[in-house]
């Protein structure tokens, strides 16, 4: 954490919050400020270094609208994710974790940001703020809610359907089975979701196994026959069976309907 400011530090400063800068590209500086490239590589080296700004990658950093108080910096978990996608042409959803929480089908609060996307994948950082970036094709993108926070900024959320399909779908990536059939079975009790949007949300963005393991849940929740039929009939013909519980033995009562192996009673 940087403790002094030093002349080209404190004409960096003034010069962003003058011109209300977020981001700042490497070669923006040389005119204004009558800088080298070597001294402005420097000048972004020492500002980094000392946590007064946060490096989106090489050559665009974010930076704060006025000094902050401590004199250490970092960038508001949307401010990262949408710089990064933007910068880079594309779209994302927050998913998974931070989905379940703000909705909340799970209390835990993620150390992280989990995106799909649709051009980087892998774990990055920014600042202080820690993304994992999960980028997939541009079609699985989509069932989705503006959220605007408190600095004025827009974050694109699952919808609160699309985030239970998810839970499903992704039950690997996100530890989420059995856990997420709970969830839908509460949010279906409370009205929060209807059976409609699951099915809806299911055949968009769900594969072969979240059809399977969806139908069966909506059939135990004694769901309109005619919604039923309409995930049914995306079935391909097969006789293997998945596990409904994919966390657990695959033992159990079988449902012929959907091919799977009932082992989770819950």
């Amino acid at each position: 954490m940087k403790r002094t400011l030093g002349k080209l530090e404190t004409q960096f400063l003034a010069y962003i919050q003058m011109r209300e800068l977020r981001a700042v590209r490497t070669g923006e500086l040389l005119r204004p400020l009558g800088l080298t490239r070597e001294q402005e590589r420097e000048l972004f080296r020492r500002l980094a270094r000392g946590k007064l700004i946060a490096r989106v990658r090489p050559g665009l950093y974010l930076v704060p609208q006025r000094l902050p108080l401590g004199g250490s910096w970092s960038p508001d978990e949307i401010l990262a994710l949408n710089t990064l996608i933007e910068d880079r042409g594309g779209r994302y959803q927050i998913c998974g974790p931070n989905a379940f929480n703000r909705y909340g089908f799970d209390e835990q609060v993620p150390a992280r940001v989990y995106a799909y996307n649709n051009r980087i994948s892998g774990e990055r950082s920014v600042g202080s703020v820690q993304l994992t970036l999960i980028k997939v094709a541009d079609v699985r993108l989509g069932g989705t809610e503006e959220v605007r926070t408190s600095e004025g900024l827009v974050a694109m959320y699952a919808s609160r359907a699309r985030a239970l399909v998810d839970a499903v779908y992704d039950w690997a990536r996100f530890n989420s089975l059995p856990r997420g059939f709970g969830w839908i079975r509460r949010e279906l009790a409370k009205k929060r979701v209807t059976p409609a949007d699951l099915v809806d949300m299911t055949l968009r963005y769900g594969d072969v196994g979240t059809i399977r393991r969806m139908g069966v849940l909506l059939e135990r929740e004694g769901v309109d026959a005619r919604l039923l039929r309409k995930l049914e009939r995306k079935l391909p013909p097969s006789s293997g069976l998945i596990a409904w519980n994919p966390t657990q033995p695959k033992r159990g009562s079988i449902s012929r309907r959907w091919g799977v192996v009932v082992n989770d009673e819950s």
